[in-house]
């Protein structure tokens, strides 16, 4: 995927319903499939910040981004979709196949946006791309 790419994807996916209130500072959680300081990391999260900041959504000024990084490893995929929920963030963003199952079992209340998974209708994460369901975007 082209970084452009992503960026439209993922920063039009997370700010939308982040884009619901802008009165209080609002809070997006990312879980994210590589390690912190993987270069493909580092590129994926600098794209979603400035794709953000071209929707007007600045981290640390009017939303913050909670980072969590799994670096390929299961038991670091459910700890951390874990931790997320507890935080309670507007949205959760679940970066990579094994993301989108533990964010899942962490939370059904919590709206949740997903990259990378192959296959979320044949998996059952989502009834069709074309109405995936689900949890409503948050507001």
């Amino acid at each position: 995927m082209r970084r452009r790419d992503f960026i439209t994807l993922v920063g039009g996916a997370v700010a939308w319903p982040v884009a619901a209130h802008a009165q209080r500072v609002r809070r997006v959680g990312a879980l994210m499939n590589l390690a912190a300081d993987d270069p493909v990391s580092i590129a994926r999260a600098n794209a979603l910040t400035e794709g953000l900041q071209v929707l007007g959504w600045v981290d640390g000024r009017n939303m913050q981004i909670d980072y969590r990084w799994a670096a390929s490893k299961p038991d670091l995929f459910r700890r951390h979709a874990a931790e997320l929920a507890t935080l309670a963030p507007d949205v959760i963003l679940a970066a990579g196949g094994a993301a989108l199952p533990a964010v899942l079992q962490a939370t059904r209340t919590i709206s949740v946006v997903f990259v990378h998974t192959p296959d979320p209708v044949g998996s059952g994460f989502v009834s069709s791309m074309a109405r995936p369901g689900g949890m409503p975007l948050a507001s």
